[in-house]
Formats: C-alpha cells, sequence, structure tokens
C-alpha cells in the first residue's frame, strides 16, 4: 500500500473514533484469542495452542471471527454503549477481492437502540466520514452517501429476481424458483441453504451500484441472533452495500436466555456436523441473558460490525480488498 491509502485508513480511524467519542460510546480492547466461541456455520475459525509451561498439557484457543462475544460480556457486566476497532480472523475464505484470512473490524452496540436506530446512527457515520474526509466535491475517491437507499429482503427477490419469497418458502417452492433462475438446488436442501443460493447468485449481483443500499428485515427462517418482529415473519436484521459491497450487518440483539440456548443448542449440533476447524462452543453465554439476584438484566440494545478494509476500498474506488490492506496476505 502506498502512502496516500495509509493516510487514507489512519484517517479512517481516527474520524470514527471521533464520531462515537463524541457520543459518549465507551471504546474497549478485548482479546483477539477465545477459549470458546459462538457457533456459527457460516464461518470457519483458526486454532492455535497455548503451551502451559511445568509440563501441563497444551490448552487451544481460537482467533476470535469477532469481538462480539467478548463486548456482550461487557455490555452485560455495564450496560454501556460500546465500540472497538480490532483484527478479526476467519479462515477458509479466499484472499484478494473481497476477502482477507486477517481483517479489521469496526463493531459497535448502542444500548436502548432498536435495528433501525443504528440504521440511522450509522448514516449519520457515514456522512461525518463523507464531510471530514472528502469536503466539497472531494477528490478521486468516492463517497459514501449521506443517506441510504432502504429496501426489505422480501421486496430484493420480487425485484431482482422475481421470487415471492415468503409465498414460495410456505409452499415449499423455493427449489422450483431456484431451479428456475438456472441454479442446482440437490435434493434435501434447506429453506435457509436455498435462500441463501438465489441471494448471492441472482439478488446480491442487482444491487444498486450507484448508492449505499439498506437491505432490511431478513427471514426469520435464518437463524442468527437478531430479535424476531412482531410478525413472526422476519427478524430485525438489516446489511447494507456500497458500490454492492458488503459493508455491515446489524441487528436488534436478541436478549432471550432461552431463545440464545436454543440458538447455540441447534447452531451448535450444525457446527459440529459440518466444521472443517472445529472449535469449542461457550455454553454459558445465555446465561447472561438470564435474570438472577442482584444481576444488571441485559439491556435492549443493538449491535453493527462493519467491515473497515472493505469500507476504505469502497471510500478509495478500488475493486479488491488488497488494495487497501498494509500488508496483503496473497
Amino acid at each position: 500500500m502506498d502512502l496516500e491509502f495509509l493516510e487514507l485508513r489512519a484517517a479512517v480511524f481516527r474520524e470514527i473514533r471521533s464520531f462515537f467519542d463524541k457520543r459518549a460510546y465507551l471504546e474497549v480492547d478485548t482479546p483477539v484469542l477465545a477459549p470458546d466461541l459462538i457457533p456459527e456455520t457460516c464461518l470457519e475459525v483458526f486454532r492455535t495452542e497455548y503451551l502451559a509451561p511445568g509440563g501441563k498439557p497444551p490448552r487451544p484457543y481460537w482467533l476470535v471471527p469477532s469481538p462480539e462475544i467478548w463486548m456482550k460480556k461487557l455490555i452485560a457486566k455495564h450496560g454501556k454503549s460500546v465500540y472497538q476497532i480490532c483484527r478479526c480472523f476467519r479462515n477458509g475464505e479466499s484472499s484478494g477481492f473481497l476477502h482477507s484470512p486477517e481483517f479489521t473490524m469496526l463493531e459497535y452496540y448502542t444500548v436502548g437502540f432498536s435495528y433501525l436506530d443504528s440504521l440511522e446512527l450509522t448514516e449519520e457515520l457515514f456522512a461525518a466520514l463523507r464531510q471530514a474526509l472528502f469536503p466539497g466535491n472531494g477528490p478521486r475517491a468516492q463517497n459514501p452517501e449521506a443517506g441510504f437507499l432502504r429496501i426489505s429482503v422480501e421486496a430484493a427477490f420480487r425485484e431482482f429476481a422475481g421470487v415471492d419469497l415468503y409465498g414460495a418458502a410456505a409452499a415449499g417452492r423455493l427449489g422450483e424458483e431456484a431451479r428456475r433462475l438456472g441454479l442446482e438446488t440437490p435434493d434435501g436442501l434447506d429453506d435457509k441453504t436455498i435462500y441463501d443460493l438465489i441471494f448471492i447468485h441472482a439478488v446480491e449481483p442487482r444491487l444498486p451500484k450507484d448508492a449505499v443500499t439498506a437491505l432490511i428485515d431478513y427471514p426469520a427462517f435464518v437463524p442468527c441472533l437478531a430479535k424476531q418482529s412482531p410478525d413472526g415473519k422476519t427478524v430485525e436484521r438489516w446489511e447494507i452495500y456500497g458500490r454492492g459491497v458488503e459493508l455491515a450487518n446489524c441487528y436488534s440483539e436478541e436478549t432471550d436466555a432461552e431463545t440464545v440456548r436454543r440458538y447455540f443448542q441447534a447452531e451448535g449440533e450444525a457446527k459440529a456436523r459440518t466444521a472443517l476447524s472445529p472449535h469449542r462452543i461457550d455454553g454459558e453465554y445465555w446465561k447472561l441473558f438470564a435474570p438472577g439476584p442482584g444481576k444488571r438484566p441485559f439491556p435492549e440494545c443493538s449491535g453493527v460490525a462493519m467491515g473497515l478494509d472493505r469500507l476504505i476500498m469502497v471510500l478509495a474506488g478500488r475493486s479488491a480488498i488488497d488494495a487497501v490492506l498494509p500488508f496483503p496476505m496473497g
């Protein structure tokens, strides 16, 4: 990376810290090594070992794919809005275009916010970056827009793939719709997997390239730790895309202990069947949300995870993440 991009990278980090510090968020610094993790079947992790002195057996640790597991423990204890810029690690992904095994994440949680409140906050963050980094017409870099184009996942499936998402799912026809779009769907695929196929191949490539787009209200049959919407059909989740590149993911955080416990059990069992790099699962995590004598209730909150390398790539008008990494892995 040349000096221009190093300076842009430093400026982005500086402005992000200023943005959250002015709003009284607490900047935190959590470990990148964890003895256990949240189970997520959509990603693989890196394993390492602590070689304990005194002849003790090696102790396994995993590099965090996100600081979420640590940050929520801090929220449970202190009840404060927090943010962090940190290094994260994901295994088994390609390197060079939109992915890197080691990358920089911005994660922020706002106590008392819903996912739509966090979307407005993120619009404000993008506008602040634009104003600070690209005043006036700006240089050749592409600026994020001040406001986002909002579209529901249901509307995006209808507009970009011609699929009635919930009607097809209710009728057991998602596989039929995928085949109509020319996608292979072997027998036995569940709705989540077929949804992913249609989304990745028929919806995501057609998202607008000339604006920052917020996809909101994801289907409830795609498991995650987001709070379910009142209609039961969707969950309170959004993702934003800049120039067609996924930049951030957000939930209204699920705070019901039993729901979190069931998610960990189901996702953990699936992870055990499919993981290329298995890891321990935090079996006590759900207790963060359980009431107890003298215990602070876990607050209603919303969290955002944003890939900063991708954001800088979009800001700089580059098409590959390697172009904005200080030391690309290649």
